[in-house]
């Protein structure tokens, strides 16, 4: 399954309800969980970005899906980058090198 690292900062309203936060991010695992998706780690930061996600998801539409129902609560805002393991890293250096 891909794997996907989101960046996430709180908006006003999220820094507002801080002390909700490990509920919220109860309800997304959950969330996801329901759109096949898992929620592999979550964690708060300290610099630019206020928590990671660790995400994996059978396809980009899925990932998309469950980021824009956590964004629509209100509470974040997102950047995710799409990740890839050693062995996808493999198969893709393969590929390019013909």
């Amino acid at each position: 399954m891909p794997t996907y690292v989101t960046l996430l900062n709180w908006t006003d309203q999220g820094i507002r309800h801080y002390k909700d936060t490990a509920q919220r991010a109860e309800a997304f695992a959950a969330a996801a969980q329901k759109l096949g998706t898992k929620v592999l780690n979550l964690y708060w930061t300290v610099g630019s970005y206020d928590l990671v996600a660790v995400v994996d998801a059978p396809d980009d539409e899925t990932a998309t899906a469950v980021l824009l129902q956590l964004g629509g609560v209100g509470n974040v805002r997102s950047t995710t980058l799409r990740a890839f393991g050693r062995e996808e890293m493999d198969r893709i250096v393969a590929k390019a090198a013909g």
